[in-house]
């Protein structure tokens, strides 16, 4: 599956109550399967002229009866299990991250629903829509067909039976009238909204075969007065399938806040896949039907194939990660107590869990975390922890060199108190040069608060007045550490850094000559046993070797105060 769009089920369970906090009209659209889903969920198009200046996208997914009846080969009559609808449900959320409103039907019995709605919500469903039909129900759309609604006051009841054993907040249960299509008036669908909305509902869909939109803009006006009569406000839903000629502003401007585009994907997809078959039987072949076709490549992106052929090859180029959290870091004991500083928790996960799930989103699985102080407090399943135990009476280099025996075929290695986004680890990880580390130039645009001194590193170019990033820059550093002026840094080391094979052999070379021959100070470190990373970085460029840089303006943060962590709880709600 595709890893670009993890999401919790309560992340995304809270999205449109949310995305409905705008007032303005949301639209969705009907999905049935995953592959279905993933194209709506990335399809973008540029706004019309007058419009707002965001690109247009469906809000969320419709996940309808009919077409997923339809798409397993069956009708709309409530025999599709629930069970089996509960699967393409999830396979859809699995890959997805916009979040969905499913069609229920009648929503059963009262007892079905009681069931149904806690298995809803811990799939990470956002609302389900139940209309006022006995079952087993009958299509609205389908011509000639019995449609009985069921007692106002029997259906109201179970909307107070799921409003009650709901357990989230954020899901909402939206009643749908019927009164329309079984030929009933708008004076009738307005008696069921109020009862409904007495009830306890979260919104009210008003239905309609007409093909034009007079007796739902009926119901709309008249609804607006029936809100303001009884106190309750509720969204107004609509599925303008017959009514198509009807633009969402005019939907909006009467007063509609969800649109749903009901069965579109799945009539699309029937009617090309018909033609396709047709062309390849009159010709005998399938050339003909190839500018009707998606390209495989196509489909392979959009199922994340070539990702993973992306990855594959940075898996081949960096086979390992190490986190250094062996240290005690004591800055910000105050705020945190005894724990170590990667164990912080951070909007309900730790720094560790944050760059853990960072890597692995860029296919970097393989993850060591080097470990001393407090080490019993570690407990993350799936990754490798390497303790050293002299943690205390040594630095950087000889922490990382525990883990000798990894490092070895290349790797990234990382500061446990470094969170960093996405893009910026990608970007590392497709640098092709042996040693690289990660600088940051944004210093040089405003005055850095912290109290701490910084890894300064000064680089071949000099300084680059620009706030643009720079992306495989031939920029190599010359000088590193915490000693340098300021006025005389380019940039700052932010604590990240690649090693290939090579590199990571250069780096063991350089370990062993000097844990075997150097004696007293080594660069800025009081000996060799506690040299910093940034005191191995330079005796590598004192060696002749080349260390390249790849230059960032923002895109990380290092936890060093408690204003820090304000500032990153921030970053990672957005």
């Amino acid at each position: 599956m595709t890893l670009k769009h993890l999401i919790s089920p309560e992340e995304r369970r809270a999205k449109l109550k949310i995305l409905l906090q705008s007032g303005l009209l949301i639209r969705g659209m009907e999905v049935h399967n995953a592959l279905s889903a993933l194209i709506v969920n990335d399809l973008k198009v540029k706004p019309s002229a007058g419009d707002s200046d965001r690109d247009r996208a469906f809000d969320f997914f419709w996940e309808s009866s009919l077409t997923d009846s339809a798409s397993k080969g069956h009708p709309d009559i409530e025999i599709v299990s629930f069970d089996s609808r509960l699967k393409t449900i999830q396979e859809i959320l699995e890959v997805t991250d916009k979040p969905m409103i499913i069609d229920g039907d009648t929503g059963g019995d009262i007892h079905h629903f009681e069931y149904l709605i806690p298995r809803l919500e811990r799939a990470g469903v956002s609302a389900i829509i139940i209309e006022d039909k006995v079952f087993p129900k009958r299509n609205s759309l389908e011509e000639g067909t019995n449609q009985d609604q069921e007692d106002p006051d029997k259906f109201s009841e179970k909307i107070r039976t799921g409003k009650k054993i709901q357990n989230s907040e954020d899901f909402m249960i939206i009643a749908r009238i019927e009164s329309l299509i079984a030929g009933k008036s708008v004076a009738d669908a307005l008696k069921r909204a109020e009862k409904y909305l007495s009830a306890g509902v979260d919104g009210i869909m008003i239905h309609s075969k007409s093909p034009n939109a007079d007796e739902i803009f009926q119901f709309s006006e008249q609804y607006k007065f029936l809100c303001n009569k009884i106190g309750i406000h509720k969204p107004l839903v609509c599925v303008p399938t017959t009514y198509n000629s009807v633009h969402e502003a005019e939907l909006e401007k009467r007063g509609f806040q969800i649109a749903i585009y009901g069965n579109h994907m799945l009539r699309a997809a029937y009617k090309a896949m018909e033609n396709v078959g047709k062309l390849i039987l009159e010709n005998g072949r399938s050339l003909e039907a190839e500018p009707h076709l998606a390209s495989v490549k196509e489909i392979f992106e959009k199922v994340g194939f070539l990702d993973i052929k992306e990855k594959d090859k940075i898996l081949s180029n960096i086979p390992e990660v190490i986190i250094l959290a062996a240290g005690e870091n004591p800055e910000l004991k105050n705020v945190i107590g005894e724990i170590p500083k990667a164990l912080i928790d951070i909007n309900g996960k730790t720094i560790l869990e944050h760059q853990i799930s960072t890597f692995k989103k860029v296919g970097l699985n393989n993850i060591n975390v080097l470990i001393g102080y407090k080490k019993e407090k570690f407990s993350i399943p799936g990754v490798n922890y390497i303790v050293n135990e002299e943690y205390s009476k040594t630095g950087v280099l000889n922490t990382l060199m525990k883990a000798e025996e990894k490092i070895k075929k290349g790797f990234i290695y990382i500061n446990s108190d470094l969170l960093l986004d996405e893009r910026l680890l990608k970007e590392l990880c497709e640098r092709k040069e042996d040693t690289v580390i990660v600088v940051d130039n944004s210093y040089l645009y405003h005055k850095h608060e912290v109290d701490k001194k910084l890894d300064a590193v000064i680089t071949k170019k000099g300084k680059q007045p620009s706030y643009q990033r720079l992306r495989d820059s031939e920029d190599f550093a010359v000088r590193l550490g915490k000693t340098i002026p300021k006025e005389n840094m380019t940039h700052e080391f932010i604590g990240l850094a690649k090693f290939s094979k090579i590199g990571a052999d250069n780096l063991i070379k350089l370990y062993k000559d000097a844990k075997l021959n150097h004696t007293g100070k080594f660069h800025e470190a009081e000996s060799f046993e506690r040299a910093a990373d940034t005191d191995m970085i330079q005796e590598l460029i004192n060696r002749g070797l080349n260390v390249s840089v790849h230059e960032t303006n923002g895109g990380w943060i290092e936890i060093h105060s408690e204003k820090d962590l304000e500032i990153a709880k921030d970053m990672l709600r957005i």
